[in-house]
This record gives structure tokens, sequence and C-alpha cells, in this order.
């Protein structure tokens, strides 16, 4: 179960949808809520000049204030508020936090064109996802939907969840926690595989497609299996198995089946890089429509019992 949620914010409208999130499903899961405000504060100044000092009271004063209405928001809606304001590097301190608080899930925000905003942007992102010690639901947000009040109020729904699986072994941790996730939302998974496209040279003979049919053939098989094992977990489950080119297909998925959450592990056989820097991670954590959990590790509750079974040799993809 999901019981300690992370909101970190800088209170900026590209948080505001994330705050939805952190609070919907604190609510919804009877989760308690911490929520994190870091007024940066890069360790080449010095702390005893007039001018830091002013400027660091002053950043503090004003995410005190901030948290004090987040929590009162919060609190109306039954939510067990703590807040936090730390000082220095937001993504070690966001890291730190996370470990300190034992936090199941970490939630921030993300702006659409480049990435996660603000206090989390570029590389700092990347730390975070990388660093912390539990999963973190990333919510994108659209420059134009800060425009549009009804873009950022409309309401948190989480009834179907995509988790791309390559069959290694982060995928399949990520898809331990979707199980888990599922099963306190009450949401159905769709399991998606991709097949990469392949090129032919000028030996491309009927052999080749016969034995692209079979590659096709035996993931399916795989897949099946996946999902039968999981029929004792009563999480609606299904599959689909797509040819392109990863990033692509996940994007694509997501929008037409439509799912309202993608989880996905953050390093894999094909292009989900342990440091978030691969192109297909990085393609979807920017542009994917519907928020993203990166599990870099599931976190789940000491005795918990695996539902998901690893798999230490994935089949050939061809």
């Amino acid at each position: 179960m999901i019981k300690r949620i992370l909101f970190a914010t800088d209170f900026s409208r590209w948080a505001r949808r994330a705050e939805d999130y952190a609070c919907a499903l604190a609510c919804s899961w009877k989760a308690s809520l911490t929520v994190l405000s870091v007024a940066e504060f890069p360790p080449g100044l010095n702390p005893d000049y007039v001018v830091n000092q002013q400027y660091l009271a002053d950043l503090l004063k004003h995410a005190s204030a901030q948290l004090a209405d987040l929590k009162g928001r919060a609190e109306r809606r039954g939510i067990e508020v703590t807040t936090r304001v730390a000082t220095g590097i937001p993504s070690e301190e966001v890291i730190s936090a996370a470990q300190a608080e034992d936090s199941d899930l970490l939630v921030v925000g993300t702006r659409g064109k480049t990435g996660l905003a603000h206090i989390l942007l570029g590389s700092t992102a990347e730390r975070v996802i990388r660093g912390a010690s539990c999963p973190v639901l990333a919510v994108r947000t659209e420059p134009t939907d800060t425009q549009d009040e009804r873009a950022l109020s409309r309401p948190v729904t989480l009834e179907r969840i995509l988790v791309p699986v390559d069959f290694s072994d982060c995928s399949l941790d990520a898809l331990e926690y979707a199980v888990v996730l599922a099963q306190q939302a009450k949401a159905s998974l769709m399991l998606l595989h991709v097949l990469e496209p392949v090129s032919y040279g000028l030996d491309f003979t009927l052999s080749h497609i016969r034995t692209r049919e079979q590659v096709r053939e035996s993931w399916t098989k795989r897949l099946e299996g996946l999902v039968s094992s999981h029929q004792h977990s009563h999480v609606p489950m299904e599959f689909r198995l797509r040819g392109g080119f990863p990033a692509d297909s996940i994007l694509d998925s997501a929008q037409t089946l439509p799912c309202d959450l993608i989880v996905m592990g953050t390093h894999g056989r094909r292009g989900i890089s342990h440091t978030i820097s691969g192109s297909v991670a990085e393609a979807v954590l920017r542009k994917a429509h519907c928020p993203v959990i990166a599990v870099r590790s599931p976190k789940l509750e000491p005795g918990h019992r695996r539902v998901v079974p690893t798999e230490a040799s994935p089949a050939t993809d061809i």
C-alpha cells in the first residue's frame, strides 16, 4: 500500500496540476502527504553576507506562506499534511527528504517543452528520478494549460495504467509496482511490448518474414503467460504487441487506448537508461500527455509477496 506521499513544489503554475494529483491520491488512498519547498541556496553563496541573509529570509518567508495555504487546502479535503522547507541544492534536498520521510511515492510537476519545471529542471530532474529512494510521479503541464484554468482543474482519474514491458528486470519491477498501484486505485493494466523495426539487406527473403512472425508469436506467448500469472492479483490486465520505435509506440498507445498513467522502469534493455538520459525515457517523460511514474526501485512494504516473476533471459528480438 502507498501510505506516504512526498510532493515537491515551487508553487509555480507548472506545479499546480502536480498538486492536484498529490492531493487526490492522498485523499483517495488515505495516505499522509508531506509537502516540500526548497529555497535554492547554492553552496558558493556566503550565508554570513547581509544581502544573502535577506535573500534567503525572503525566500523562506514566501515559501512558508505558500505552504500554509496549500496545507489548508489539503486539510479541508481530510488529508493529513506535513510541510517542510529546505535550503540548498533542490535535487539533493528532494532526494534527502524522500529518504528521511520513507516516502512510497514522490510527486513533481513537469512542463511540456523541456521536462521538469523551475526547481526540477533538466539535469536536476534526472538526478531526482535517478537518486530518489522511491518511484517518482512526474505530472506534465503544457505551456498553454497554464493560461486555461479549466485545464488545470480537470478531475484526476486513474482507471487504466500503461506499463511498457521488455522483460528486463527493471520493467518487471515497474510492473510489480504497477500491480500494487492498480490494486489500490482499482484500475486496470495494459501491458505493452514494442517490436522495433529491422533493417534488412539485399538478401531480404521469405525466411526473414517467417522469422519475424516466429518472434512475434514468441513474445505473444510470453505476454499471455505474464497476464495469466496475475489472475490471483484480481487486477484486470490486457496486453498489446506493437511494432515501431519504443518511445513513439508508448506515447501513441497512451493516447489512443487511452491511458491515465504510464508506469515504466528507469533502465532497460532498449534505451530506458539508468540515468534517464536514454532517448526512450526522455521522450516519454517530456512528451507524454498523461503522468508518468518512473520506477527505479519498487519501494514495496517489508514482507511483500512478489506477484511478478523475474526473468533473467529475455527472448531475442529480431
